[in-house]
């Protein structure tokens, strides 16, 4: 019988702060649950699976009869960021953070740069990129200077108007930018951030686009795509992964884009692997402090749910999250918290998986659901 397994990540879900939370100034976030407290919002097909039996949590309300597997996952690696969350579910956690630069990054970084690429730049602070362009975005269009920032994530970010510096040109300013930041400056992704409009009116594209690093180690990716299985990167997956692994790479934009093209792509995969980021729940409501939208978004993820369901038959599906960003909590950056794992289909049992140790829990799992031997790290919890 043909396997199809399909792993989605609902950027920023978190679901309380982890233990070390502390440690990341993060004690007392807990991003679904303060979603769910600013209004009730219905997740029917969430609740079916068993959401809401994952002990522990602020929201715990459990159904008598979950359809899957659910169990919430800690992280191993230090971080809190996109790129750490998914390499650790891809199976390979990371034994050091990425570097971060409070501070902005050190001048002699700034001056390569700026040497690199044949200009100046403007900002060199950490900022939210809506406030950033609204801060800088006269005087960047005025002098044609790109604007470089940072946040609390390892991450080099340039923004530009679309109309002052063309997509190609600030993507080939990122790749220098890419090129230059390894070593003890490898930060887990440069980011590309067009942006439109006028004084007083700028706003962010969709035109986003991330520059990572390659993972350090082999990922479920590497692993099914060695072993001839079909694999599909949908959203972000291409960006974060520096497309290694993946047979295809379905750059789709935002939830409902990247919904389509998950549901599109199975209706033609004879055996595979989709493995899809959801990011707007963490771009456009998490770090926008949104609430509402943020419910708004999940209660559309839940309403889909059951298409795709229909067309795995009988093939897996996870829901999970990489970290947190609660949109209630202080500031404007992402959250040490636990993640919830859903499992259903692919003959496994619904029971409680508990805490699992590592992200990497994920991808141990999907690679035993496709009989393909385990090398990276983490621990199944596939039963028939």
């Amino acid at each position: 019988m043909a396997k199809k397994a399909v792993l989605i990540v609902l950027d920023s879900v978190g679901i309380g702060a982890a233990p070390d939370a502390a440690a990341f100034g993060d004690e007392g976030s807990d991003t679904l649950g303060h979603v769910l407290q600013f209004h009730d919002f219905s997740l029917p097909n969430l609740r079916r699976m068993g959401l809401f039996n994952i002990q522990g949590t602020s929201f715990y309300d459990p159904v008598p009869s979950p359809a899957a597997a659910y169990g919430k996952g800690r992280e191993l690696s230090r971080g809190k960021d996109t790129t750490t969350g998914h390499w650790e579910m891809a199976g390979v956690p990371l034994d050091r953070p990425f570097p971060t630069y409070p501070d902005g990054f050190p001048a002699d970084v700034m001056e390569a740069f700026e040497a690199a690429i044949g200009t100046k730049t403007l900002g060199n602070t950490v900022a939210s990129g809506t406030q950033i362009i609204e801060e800088l975005g006269d005087e960047h269009v005025k002098t044609g200077y790109p604007i470089v920032y940072t946040s609390a994530d390892s991450v080099f970010q340039v923004a530009a108007h679309e109309e002052i510096i063309p997509l190609e040109r600030l993507y080939k300013i990122c790749q220098t930018a890419r090129n230059m930041m390894v070593g003890d400056h490898a930060v887990g992704r440069v980011i590309a951030r067009p942006f439109t409009g006028t004084s007083g009116h700028y706003t962010r594209t969709a035109n986003r686009r991330d520059f990572s690093l390659n993972p350090p180690g082999p990922t479920v990716l590497d692993e099914l795509h060695r072993a001839g299985y079909t694999t599909v990167g949908v959203g972000k997956i291409g960006d974060i992964f520096n497309r290694r692994g993946l047979d295809e790479d379905l750059h789709a934009k935002g939830n409902p884009a990247c919904m389509a093209a998950c549901l599109a792509r199975l209706e033609t995969l004879e055996e595979g692997f989709i493995f899809v980021n959801l990011v707007d729940y963490d771009m456009l409501y998490g770090h926008r402090r949104d609430p509402m939208g943020y419910g708004r978004a999940l209660e559309a993820f839940d309403a889909w749910l059951p298409g795709l369901e229909n067309l795995l038959g009988g093939g897996l599906f996870i829901v999970t999250a990489d970290h947190g960003c609660d949109p209630t909590f202080r500031g404007t950056d992402h959250t040490r918290e636990y993640t919830p794992i859903l499992a259903q289909g692919g003959g496994l049992m619904p029971s409680n998986l508990g805490v699992r140790s590592s992200f990497s829990d994920i991808a141990a799992t999907i690679l035993d659901y496709f009989a393909v031997p385990v090398t990276t790290m983490g621990t199944s919890f596939y039963q028939k």
